[in-house]
Parts: C-alpha cells; structure tokens; sequence
C-alpha cells in the first residue's frame, strides 16, 4: 500500500473518514496522470493528476497551507515537498540554454536532450527578521498579506550577500532602521512555490521607523501584552514570534 500526494488544479487531494485527515493510500497507481511521479519517501509518491479526474466520494480538493491543520506534520512535510517537485517539473520542460526538450535524468534532476545540460530544482532563499527594541518588537503588515495580520520584515537574499547583510538591507529598505546583533534562529521549507524561509533575530540600532520601499502598509514596535494578529501556524514568522512572546528569544545585549 503506496501513500500518493496528489495535485489537481494546484490543490491537493486528502481522503477523509469521518474528520480525520490523510493523504490518499493505494495499492495501484491513480489514473489520469498529467505528469511523470516522483519518489518522496518510503512508499510514498507524487504526480499532477487531471482536474477533471472523478475523486471517490472519500477524497476532496483541499489548498496545500490549509491541510496543514488537517493532515499529520509529516504528511504535510511530503505534500510540501512533493508541491516543489511538481511545480518545477512543469516549469523546466525546455533547456535554458538551447531550447531542448528536458528529460527525467534521475530522481531530483533533468537532462537536456539536445545538449546534455543537467539542471537541478532551485529554492529562492529568503530571509526574515524579528527586530527588538527594549521590550517591544516590530511587527510589520504587507501590502501582499490577504488578512489583516502583521509579520516580520522580510525579503529574497540577493547575489552578492550574505544572509546577515540581507537581514541588514531589507530592514534598512523597507523601514529605515539600523540593526544590531543579528543572530540566526532557524529556518523553514516554504514551498508556495520553493522557498527556504531562514530566520534571525536582531537589535534595533538608530532610526526613525518609515516605510521607504511601499512593500509595508504599517507597523510599529508592540509589546507582549499589546500587539495585532499575528500570522498563523506553520509559518517561520508565527514560530519565530511566539518565541518572543513566550519570551525564549534572547534578550537584548
């Protein structure tokens, strides 16, 4: 008995008993397959499957992030990495360099037919960073966020630049702020669509708070016991957040 994650119109498909949660499980491979399958894990694979295929009345169409209170951590681990996968499978069938025809090459990889190039999936590091000030922390809303929550500054790293020197820059770009003691705290697979969340904590320095770049729509620095919505699990922001709040990120020097 195989587990399957399996996307259909860039949902995926969970099968459901009663109200509890689970990617599909089968004996034999589903039809309708629109792609090749990859291996996630230990009798565990993935593919895009028709939107028009007819799901058993136990199966239904649920958005990747929401699954995430529905399915095990786990399974949510091999749906994310198995999004990657797919999403860049149907966004390399042609060679960069010479328009060829790529090829399945090996399990994570493709080949071009006509050159021989050989081409890997790629992540699109980006960092984020909770900033404190005494007490307080900056807690910042995007223009981009679809709720009324506030996060942390965030951005892509940019070649040419450590991953401190980005926290540096996009704190610098988007509010104005110096920064001190930026310290790592840990990072996170984001797969919408393949992204490396990497976390750190940093100082306020010097600076008047104003939002330069238009990315940010407001914020401010709030305290534990007064502060807006915050982002929901299983983001880095929400991770790195509530560990102010429960006040396990280290204090200011």
């Amino acid at each position: 008995m195989s587990r399957w994650v399996l996307f259909a119109d860039g949902k995926l498909v969970v099968e459901h008993e009663g109200e509890a949660y689970r990617l599909p499980a089968c004996e034999e491979a589903p039809s309708a397959f629109t792609s090749e399958s990859f291996k996630l894990g230990d009798d565990c694979f993935g593919a895009m499957i028709d939107a028009e295929a007819l799901l058993p009345e136990s199966m239904e169409l649920m958005d990747l992030r929401t699954s995430y209170g529905f399915i095990s951590h786990e399974e949510y681990t091999l749906a994310g990495k198995g999004w990657e996968l797919l999403f860049w499978d149907s966004h390399t069938r042609f060679c960069g360099d010479c328009g060829g025809k790529m090829r399945r090459h090996s399990p994570i990889s493709k080949i071009c037919a006509r050159c021989g190039r050989e081409i890997f999936p790629q992540l699109s590091p980006a960092v984020l960073v909770l900033v404190r000030k005494g007490d307080e922390a900056l807690l910042v809303h995007a223009r981009t966020f679809r709720r009324p929550f506030y996060g942390l500054v965030a951005g892509f790293v940019e070649t040419g630049e450590s991953l401190e020197e980005c926290v540096a820059r996009e704190v610098m770009e988007e509010t104005n702020l110096r920064v001190k003691n930026i310290r790592y705290f840990g990072s996170q697979a984001w797969p919408y669509p393949a992204n490396l969340m990497i976390g750190f904590t940093a100082d306020y320095e010097s600076g008047e708070l104003r939002f330069m770049d238009h990315e940010l729509s407001d914020g401010g620095f709030f305290t534990r016991d007064n502060h807006p919505e915050i982002p929901p699990p299983p983001s880095l922001a929400r991770t790195l957040i509530d560990s102010w709040l429960n006040e396990s990120v280290g204090a200011t020097d």
